[in-house]
């Protein structure tokens, strides 16, 4: 019996999901300088397939910008990667193959020029920062998350950003303490990324690119904290990785459930869907308080753990950028969830339910089961992690040890 062109698609979907996630999975494990590099291109590759799966304009204008804007951004980690080698081989400390050990090159990185430390650092930066989606290097971002299918954006959001600034702290870690400038420019790119992100989230009507730019703004708190190279900064960095994975995963999931019941996405589209979508609402309402730091919520810990780390390093002027920050998240979130699920529909939302083609919201009911339920899940953990923060200590003191400890 010949295979329809459903059953064709959705099996080359979950094909490039699991390279997908394998790839990603490499990146995490290898311990070699080039192949991590190897390995994060091999993620754009297999994500830039998925961002355009749905083969439309839109789809393939997103997908065709992620593969040349990343395509490009990562070259200079490819830079950066072969110059962190020539340069740990050039100290003559490192026999045979050693030189491409990440582990081995943290004990020599102290010994490479000033200058040639900086340039490599430079590349680093722009090459896995523009992966992760740090600002001024994030153009791809919000087109990508916008027209990829929400399983993905999820996968994007939720995992790929975070394995690029994994190994951002991996490379560039290294060369703490012996250049503690790296720390003032780090932070302050980060505290860029965390203002940048949500004003522009501020400005959307789309409901995946408000979601796509927090992404942003949230990874600037990571970069920061991991950007002072201190023991409590990096806790603070991890759990906020830890904690963002979980919340903006249940995010773009809730918004995943409004598109397939609605077929909307737009704001200005939307109203009134509490009382048709209440597990939806309820998922949504949760996720928007953690993402903004509202106690006791997961997002509260780690973000309050970043404010003490930077105050405790003296850097009062970026505590207060942080906070500011996660005021203008909680308008940003709060605001589009009440209009979504608790305001009434706006005109522009009854024009378009009277369009031909367009579902009215008043029709909409909850979403089936197989899909409100890893919302729960997801909702549940952003409760559980809130009032027992400890739970994931173990883990995350181990890697947040590991990481004060690069540079020396």
């Amino acid at each position: 019996m010949a295979e329809g062109p459903i059953a064709r698609r959705t099996r080359i979907f979950y094909g490039l999901v699991l390279w997908f996630m394998g790839t990603m999975l490499w990146g995490c494990v290898t311990n070699n300088v080039i192949m991590l590099y190897v390995a994060i291109e091999a993620t754009t590759l297999t994500s830039g397939l998925l961002v355009a799966f749905y083969w439309d304009r839109r789809a393939l204008e997103a997908g065709y910008k992620y593969l040349m804007l990343l395509t490009i951004g990562i070259t200079f980690a490819l830079f950066g990667c072969v110059l962190l080698y020539a340069s740990a081989a050039a100290t003559g400390k490192l026999a045979g193959g050693s030189a491409v050990l990440i582990s081995d090159i943290r004990h020599v990185a102290q010994f490479i020029p000033g200058k040639t430390a900086a340039i490599t650092i430079a590349f680093l930066i722009i090459g896995f920062g523009t992966k992760a989606g740090i600002a001024p290097f994030h153009p791809w971002l919000p087109d990508a998350h916008a027209e990829a299918p929400a399983p993905v954006s999820v996968l994007l959001s939720g995992v790929m950003i975070k394995m690029a600034l994994y190994a951002l702290a991996r490379t560039v870690g290294i060369f703490y303490p012996a250049w503690p400038q790296i720390t003032l420019f780090v932070v302050a790119l980060g505290c860029f990324t965390m203002l940048l992100g949500i004003i522009l989230a501020l400005t959307q009507n789309d409901l995946k690119r408000l979601l796509a730019y927090s992404s942003v703004s949230q990874m600037g708190y990571v970069l920061a904290g991991i950007g002072l190279g201190t023991y409590l900064g990096c806790y603070g960095g991890l759990f906020h990785l830890l904690n963002h994975a979980i919340y903006k995963s249940l995010l773009f999931m809730c918004v995943g459930a409004v598109m397939y019941a609605t077929g909307a996405r737009r704001i200005s589209e939307l109203g009134g869907l509490r009382r048709r979508m209440p597990v939806t609402s309820a998922c949504f309402l949760l996720g928007a308080l953690a993402i903004s730091g509202f106690p006791p919520l997961n997002g509260f810990w780690s973000k309050l753990t970043i404010y003490l780390a930077l105050a405790n390093a003296g850097l009062w002027w970026a505590a207060v950028i942080a906070i500011l920050a996660s005021i203008l998240t909680t308008v940003v979130m709060v605001r589009a969830g009440y209009r979504v699920f608790w305001g009434d529909p706006s005109p522009a939302s009854v024009a378009h339910q009277g369009a031909p083609g367009a579902v009215a919201t008043a029709a909409t009911g909850e979403v089936p089961a197989r899909m409100f339920i890893p919302m729960i899940i997801l909702a549940a953990a952003c409760a559980v992690l809130g009032i027992f923060p400890q739970a994931p200590y173990p883990l995350l003191h181990r890697a947040a040890a590991i990481l004060a400890t690069l540079g020396k």
